[in-house]
């Protein structure tokens, strides 16, 4: 089976805080290790009171410095909050105390609000649409021979494997150009999957990191012992979508039973369109849908998400999904 590997976004649980989150970042990525995950992956997300992992090089070095063999990356650093030398030196210093282990994911998005992108960066004169020539110019800094005058140290000459990710057609037609693996945010924006896939196969040009396309997709897994309990350890993330659809983010909340039942036909609607790509459901449920997602897309890899409220019930649903993995 294609490899699988883990999304994590370091939730802030309500009733919690930030530095238990990270001991669980940690601990997730300790288990992944041990059940043969492929990557650990956190994603730059900016004032969401739910979500932990705004510093995002800084947690990463927290994770690869306790793990050993598990590819550890950003999925992904919103590039135009930050200036490409800055990121490439983070990454070479990653690389450097990591070597060999180290990913980097490149989106075009902020990960914020209009206000907190603003703040970010403290002017919007870094244009999203200079996003294909700021990531050429990241990936120089990581050359054997840099073409720019400025030089990244640590940085320069390190192999940082460099991926484009994407929610849209464009950044499937930048990853093509440029001859890079491209990660699609299935888990949650699931509209244009096929047709992006499409458009980066089609027009897929080799490079000196890739020599053929390779496709992640985002996927959500809800694993329990029961269909029932799968279902219910779900509304969690349920929850946290549609108060951030709805302008309010919050912590992640507990579950709650009958969830669905409570929503406007709008809200269920907006919901099953973010759940499409989703497997929840006891062992033998989630095994056939994620064969099921697989053989649809044709996938390379799979990149999990698990937005649970328990951090045992969600060790639990990587594990299951694990063994699923190890069953093929």
């Amino acid at each position: 089976m294609i490899p699988f590997s883990i999304l994590d976004l370091s939730p802030i649980t309500e009733g919690s805080d930030a530095a238990e989150s990270f001991r669980r970042s940690l601990d997730l990525a300790q288990h992944g290790e041990q059940w043969g995950y492929n990557r650990f992956w956190l994603a730059e997300h900016h004032g969401m009171p739910g979500i932990a992992s705004a510093a995002t090089s800084v947690l990463l070095a927290h994770v690869a410095g306790g793990t050993r063999t598990i590819r550890v990356g950003a999925g992904g650093v919103m590039l135009p909050n930050h200036s490409p030398l800055v990121i490439a030196e983070q990454f070479g210093t990653l690389e450097s105390l990591f070597p060999g282990r180290i990913d980097l994911g490149l989106g075009r998005a902020p990960g914020s609000d209009h206000t907190t992108a603003r703040a970010l960066r403290r002017n919007l004169a870094s244009d999203a649409d200079e996003f294909p020539q700021d990531v050429v110019e990241l990936m120089d800094y990581f050359a054997d021979s840099p073409r720019r005058n400025v030089r990244a140290v640590p940085g320069a000459g390190l192999n940082v494997p460099v991926w484009i990710l994407g929610s849209s057609l464009f950044g499937a037609q930048l990853a093509a150009a440029l001859g890079l693996p491209y990660a699609f945010a299935s888990h949650f924006a699931p509209q244009m999957m096929m047709q992006a896939i499409d458009i980066y196969r089609a027009t897929f040009r080799p490079s000196a990191q890739l020599d053929k396309p390779y496709v992640m997709l985002g996927f959500n897994v809800f694993a329990a012992d029961t269909d029932a309990e799968a279902h219910y350890r779900a509304t969690s993330m349920q929850q946290a979508f549609i108060n951030l659809r709805s302008g309010r983010p919050t912590k992640l909340k507990p579950p709650v039973e009958g969830y669905l039942e409570l929503l406007s036909p709008p809200e269920r609607s907006m919901l099953d369109g973010v759940l499409s790509c989703s497997a929840i459901g006891a062992p033998d449920t989630v095994a056939r849908q994620i064969k099921d997602f697989i053989a649809r897309t044709g996938a390379d890899e799979l990149m999990l998400t698990s937005q649970i409220f328990e951090h045992k019930a969600r060790l639990r649903s990587y594990e299951i999904t694990a063994d699923i993995h190890r069953a093929g």
